[in-house]
C-alpha cells in the first residue's frame, strides 16, 4: 500500500458512508443498479465510499458483479 492510499484509509471518506450492515442489505439492489445503467450511487448514497474503505465488502460488490456478469452471459 502506498502513502496516498495509506492516508486515504485512515483519514476516511470525504462524503458520507454507510456501515457494513447497509451494504449488505443494499448490495444486491445496488450491483443491479449499476449493471441497468441507473445511478446506483444516488439512489443508495455512501455505499461507493463504504466499498472504497472496506475491503471485506469491496470483495463481496465484486464477486457478486462478477456472478451477475456470468448469469447474464449463461
Amino acid at each position: 500500500m502506498d502513502l496516498e492510499q495509506s492516508l486515504a484509509r485512515l483519514l476516511g471518506p470525504a462524503e458520507a458512508e454507510v456501515e457494513c450492515e447497509t451494504c449488505f442489505t443494499e448490495l444486491d439492489r445496488y450491483v443491479g443498479l449499476e449493471f441497468v445503467g441507473a445511478d446506483a450511487d444516488r439512489a443508495v448514497p455512501g455505499l461507493r465510499a463504504h466499498l472504497a474503505g472496506c475491503p471485506a465488502c469491496a470483495e463481496e460488490h465484486e464477486s457478486l458483479r462478477a456472478l451477475v456478469a456470468a448469469e447474464r452471459t449463461a
